[in-house]
């Protein structure tokens, strides 16, 4: 299901005087997932954008070398 299919798909339901969606757990994980994914994208784009502005540098481009950063991450 696409992601415009699943919001498409909602129910909605009055709570407290107010319109709730309603949505499966299942569905809400899928949906994360997806904006995720296209979050991700962007990262990557703009990091790829960044390396051919700077002919390749990575330095220049703002990129970290993996031994500087991989204890942070630990």
């Amino acid at each position: 299901m696409t992601a415009l299919n699943l919001l498409r798909s909602l129910k909605f339901q009055e709570l407290e005087g107010k319109q709730v969606a309603i949505l499966e757990l299942e569905d809400w994980h899928n949906l994360l997932n997806f904006l995720e994914t296209l979050e991700d994208i962007q990262i990557v784009k703009t990091a790829l954008h960044d390396l051919q502005e700077t002919e390749g540098d990575r330095q220049k481009a703002g990129w970290l070398k993996w031994n500087e950063v991989e204890e942070e991450l630990e």
